[in-house]
């Protein structure tokens, strides 16, 4: 209830800020819910990526520090956000987006790279892609990548690639993960270049 409360609120805010929120193939998205997989480059990606693909809903992955305060505790603990402790994350890592998944009613955002500043990919989309049996969407964005840039209303294209399946009966090896992750790469560098051939992320 309070996430379709404040998607509206949280939209109008975007449109004051910015207006100039572009959304591309978004008829790539599947039916039922999936897992959407990004490039990390600002920290404002799940706020648009969550409003791109309404009305479907999300959850998202928090650093565990942002629930120590009440009030935004209560916004995350509402918006269908879970903590995780970046240092020592622990099964409720993959247990909660999983199970939610399985569930049918969410779909999940997550960021393979799991930071801004990191290319290297990390297997935890992959693990709960193949445990909860839905498909990783490559999404992009590009845009302004500072605070400042947002202001002065530069345009933000977000961009849904095909659907990703994921072998159910295969074993997490070192070489299937290597496999997959030049998969959603190669995704997202077709997506780039499918939206804007010229656009270069620099981590800022």
């Amino acid at each position: 209830m309070f996430y379709r409360f404040i998607r509206p609120i949280v939209r109008f805010i975007i449109w004051v800020l910015n207006g100039h929120l572009h959304v591309h193939h978004k008829d790539r998205l599947p039916e039922g819910n999936y897992i959407l997989v990004a490039p990390h480059r600002t920290w404002w990606e799940p706020v648009l990526f969550a409003l791109a693909a309404s009305p479907m809903e999300f959850m998202f992955m928090a650093k565990i520090e942002l629930f120590k305060n009440p009030v935004l505790r209560f916004i995350l603990n509402h918006s269908h956000a879970f903590p995780v402790d970046r240092k020592h994350p622990g099964p409720s890592v993959l247990k909660i987006p999983v199970k939610g998944l399985k569930e049918g009613k969410l779909s999940l955002i997550i960021f393979p790279s799991g930071t801004r500043h990191s290319a290297k990919l990390k297997s935890g989309a992959l693990v709960i892609a193949k445990l909860s049996k839905k498909p990783l969407v490559p999404v992009v964005y590009q845009g302004p990548l500072t605070f400042k840039g947002l202001l002065k209303r530069e345009p933000m294209e977000i961009c849904f690639g095909e659907p990703i399946e994921i072998d159910r009966k295969m074993k997490m090896t070192k070489e299937n993960e290597a496999k997959y992750d030049q998969i959603m790469q190669d995704a997202w560098n077709k997506l780039d270049q499918e939206q804007n051939p010229d656009f270069h992320y620099v981590a800022k």
